[in-house]
């Protein structure tokens, strides 16, 4: 069985549990996909298979890209991921469609994305530095202070946080709860936030190191002497 999916973050929303509590959630369209090559420990050492979104805007693909796409007889996509499958689990074949319904609600699953870019950032912004004081006078309000002494090492040592490009990085979210599954329209809600923006593509997996559901804690009545 394939143990993820690709989809794309649609937005955000509130969901309402069953004790009438609000919580944010995100909903994403996780598919429809279809296996486009599969990988067996035979021929590349490792079990896994490569998945294509299926879209509906139709796909301009250069003639390598089309011919490996001819051999497992579906056509071009977009996007393309290689995902997992489960352990002792039979390998998919090129072909065969990986849809919403390989979650459930009450499912923890990890998701995969790209963070929103930022552009060029000061290190206030980019590592959270304070920055100096503020009052009339000070000539040192967002600076990052000290890089380094000048007679030894008299350089800048590797790891020094600085200014400079900030998001656009590849994130994962972990040990998020599914609290909805629409199977006809290939929609997921997770609850909590997915990195990127709406539209971006994103991988949703089973978790990976899946965490129970958190129990609130009863303090026990003291009973009188």
């Amino acid at each position: 069985m394939v143990t993820a999916i690709i989809g794309r973050k649609v937005g955000m929303t509130q969901v309402f549990e069953a004790d009438g509590t609000v919580v944010p959630a995100t909903v994403i369209k996780a598919g429809p996909c279809v296996v486009v090559q599969a990988k067996t420990a035979a021929t590349d050492g490792y079990e896994a298979v490569q998945l294509g979104l299926v879209e509906e805007r139709p796909v301009r693909a250069n003639k390598p890209t089309t011919g490996h796409f001819r051999r497992a007889n579906v056509p071009p996509t977009r996007v393309l991921r290689e995902v997992g499958v489960a352990a002792g689990a039979e390998l998919p074949k090129p072909g065969d469609q990986v849809l919403a319904t390989i979650f459930k609600s009450g499912d923890r699953v990890d998701v995969i994305g790209t963070s929103r870019g930022k552009g060029f950032q000061g290190v206030v912004k980019r590592h959270g530095f304070g920055g100096g004081a503020a009052t009339h006078g000070s000539m040192f309000h967002r600076a990052p202070g000290s890089i380094g002494a000048s007679s030894f090492p008299s350089r800048v040592v590797k790891g020094m946080r600085a200014a400079g490009r900030m998001g656009g990085d590849r994130v994962t979210t972990r040990n998020l709860k599914v609290v909805g599954i629409d199977p006809d329209n290939h929609l997921v809600v997770v609850r909590g936030a997915v990195p990127g923006a709406p539209g971006g593509v994103v991988v949703l997996r089973h978790a990976v190191a899946a965490k129970p559901e958190p129990q609130p804690q009863v303090e026990k009545k003291k009973g009188k002497k």
